[in-house]
């Protein structure tokens, strides 16, 4: 599960910067983080994260 947050509130349900993650656009970025649903969800993945079109208009 991933999300682009407030990097002081996020952590305490346990998601994690992805600073050596890269999902797109946006990415890595202290603000954007993720949290294993399953133990080692992550390890040597690679993913697609759709924005909502908000984040591509100027």
């Amino acid at each position: 599960m991933v999300v682009l947050g407030h990097e002081d509130y996020y952590p305490r349900f346990g998601f994690e910067p992805t600073t050596e993650l890269y999902f797109g656009p946006i990415g890595p970025h202290p603000a954007f983080m993720a949290l294993e649903l399953a133990p080692g969800a992550l390890d040597g993945r690679a993913g697609e994260v759709r924005y909502a079109t908000a984040f591509y208009d100027a």
